[in-house]
């Protein structure tokens, strides 16, 4: 098992987080997930950004760049809404992985 059942909902809040900054759009978005270690496909991340806009957590507008039509996406009241609730049971559900840790390491002999 690689773990990726699990990251479906961490990409989506990183998509969130960036939208609740900045307006993003597919490949730059493509790019900085890469950076933090999800490498996805325009086959992946396209449907899930419909998703996310048909939910009400995005919306998007197309804008010309160069020759070339882009859609842009920002996050929705509804989107800060829910990143923020998420912000809250990440902070907990973080507490709880790392609270023990010094506990769960290995002991030194």
């Amino acid at each position: 098992m690689d773990g990726r059942e699990f990251y479906s909902g961490l990409i989506r809040l990183h998509i969130l987080h960036h939208a609740a900054h900045e307006p993003i759009f597919g490949l730059g978005i493509m790019e900085e997930l890469a950076r933090h270690g999800y490498k996805l496909s325009a086959g992946t991340l396209y449907p899930m950004l419909h998703d996310m806009e048909r939910k009400g957590y995005l919306y998007s507008v197309e804008e010309r760049s160069g020759r070339q039509m882009r859609r842009i996406y920002q996050a929705t009241d509804l989107g800060r809404d829910v990143l923020e609730d998420a912000k809250e049971k990440v902070r907990e559900l973080f507490g709880e992985l790392f609270e023990h840790a010094t506990e769960d390491s290995p002991k030194n002999a």
